[in-house]
């Protein structure tokens, strides 16, 4: 069955590449496009969807249906926020949309991207790895037909992306002598991307997926280009 995908955080440099690669990929049929502003991107494949506020799809429900998998790349860093702002963005938004979508799409097979050193026993010092794992932990309890959670090291960028950070295109430069030494930590954005793709068509072997994981599911079988 092909996969037809509900993406989240198409503007930030996640969900770009993410989307970058859906729209390559022959196994993805159709991908919409949730956002708060417009990508500037325009394609066949692809529905985009302005939603104000993602906590509440309510008055979008009916345009939210038919779709077998989500693939949820909105996220923020906890740098400079509230840890009240944090939670709300990275706990409540996340489960909220999760929640939604479950209802409409029982058989969805739901992709979080987390992030490595979240801690599921959520008895971290490092709030944010206490949320992330909250967060990860009730995705997990949710009534999909499967849900799991990816939790990447530095991503480097897929070719064509406009958002991406002036740090993300410093590390970039490292990035081959990095994949080399730390390998349990980079990957590229596209075998990320990859690694959803083939998690939602058939399935990964456990629900949290750290870099090393990530990369051995993108490579376990063919990518075939649209």
């Amino acid at each position: 069955m092909k996969t037809r995908a509900i993406l989240t955080g198409a503007t930030g440099m996640v969900g770009e590449g993410v989307l970058l690669e859906c729209l390559q990929n022959a196994d993805v049929e159709h991908v919409l496009v949730l956002t708060r502003k417009p990508t500037g991107r325009q394609h066949p494949k692809m529905t985009e969807l302005l939603v104000p506020d993602l906590a509440n799809l309510s008055a979008v429900e009916s345009q939210l249906t038919g779709y077998n998998a989500c693939f949820f790349c909105a996220g923020i860093s906890s740098v400079g926020i509230s840890k009240e702002e944090y939670e709300r963005i990275t706990h409540d938004l996340t489960l909220a949309v999760a929640e939604t979508l479950g209802r409409l799409n029982p058989t969805m097979t739901f992709i979080y991207v987390s992030g490595a050193s979240t801690d599921s026993s959520e008895t971290s010092r490092q709030h944010w790895a206490r949320v992330k794992g909250r967060t990860e932990n009730e995705l997990l309890a949710l009534p999909f037909r499967q849900a799991y959670m990816f939790r990447p090291g530095y991503m480097h960028p897929m070719p064509g992306q406009r958002n991406v950070p002036g740090w993300g295109r410093a590390l970039g430069v490292l990035y081959p002598l990095v994949r080399r030494l730390a390998p349990s930590f980079a990957s590229t954005l596209r075998e990320v991307a990859q690694a959803m793709i083939i998690a939602a068509q058939d399935g990964a072997p456990k629900p949290v997926l750290e870099v090393l994981d990530i990369v051995a599911l993108a490579h376990s079988r063919p990518t075939p280009q649209a």
